[in-house]
């Protein structure tokens, strides 16, 4: 849980530091830069250049915490009732326009990349938006990512208490000031295995124009994408 805490607690730093500025965090590792030693424990299919891209880090085997939260869908679903499958977890607003729907690409990309084991994985996302907590919100934003072609999807909401201890139990840092103001939060990919532990965790990212329009280049989204399915494809075996 330390390896955890650290990486995350960086994260937090920053965000509190750019809350004004930016809408959400993500890591950013500079091109050409040296490459950090192969962390222990990562699968042999995915490569060094996968694991620098996505930050990709092992943490200590522990359950995931526990929650019970209402998908796209309407239906109430918990954690612990979609054991013996991959999840792979992430924190998203339905209204975000930056990296939100960066990731939603590489949820697509990596659920077909999956092919025949796609089965044995659910893709999964909690919302972070308390002032867009209706379940109509998360359908509507997965309907417009393409994340409904996702057999095994879901977007969790509830009750704005539940959502904070979820964001408190996933150590996701979110600042929402007011309804017109942009959201802040952590952007952490969890990876639990069909046991129900924490298994890893990787940091999304994005680059920004000069107008500030957030993007990634279509290989990196791809590489992204590649990189999910792989480590979850080394868990689900």
């Amino acid at each position: 849980m330390r390896e955890r805490r650290g990486f995350l607690a960086s994260l937090a730093a920053v965000i509190l530091a750019g809350a004004a500025v930016v809408t959400v965090f993500a890591v950013m590792r500079v091109r050409g830069g040296p490459q950090v030693a192969r962390p222990s424990g990562i699968p042999a299919i995915v490569s060094d250049a996968q694991i620098n891209l996505m930050g990709l880090s092992p943490v200590p085997a522990r359950s995931a915490p526990g929650f019970t939260l209402t998908d796209q869908n309407g239906r109430p679903l918990s954690l612990s009732s979609l054991r013996g499958k991959v999840v792979v977890l992430e924190f998203m607003d339905p209204h975000c326009t930056d990296i939100c729907p960066i990731v939603s690409q590489e949820y697509v990309d990596a659920y077909h990349d999956l092919g025949p084991l796609a089965g044995q994985v659910v893709f999964a996302a909690v919302n972070v938006n308390q002032y867009h907590a209706a379940v109509s919100d998360m359908m509507a934003y997965s309907r417009e990512q393409r994340l409904i072609t996702i057999p095994d999807w879901h977007f969790f909401t509830g009750p704005v208490p539940d959502l904070r201890e979820v964001w408190n139990g996933y150590e996701i840092t979110v600042q929402a000031p007011s309804p017109d103001a942009d959201i802040v939060h952590t952007s952490a990919v969890y990876f639990i295995d069909p046991a129900g532990r924490e298994r890893f965790v990787a940091a999304p990212m994005a680059d920004h124009t000069s107008s500030g329009a957030s993007y990634l280049p279509a290989g990196q989204i791809t590489a992204w994408g590649r990189g999910i399915a792989q480590v979850a494809r080394a868990l689900a075996r």
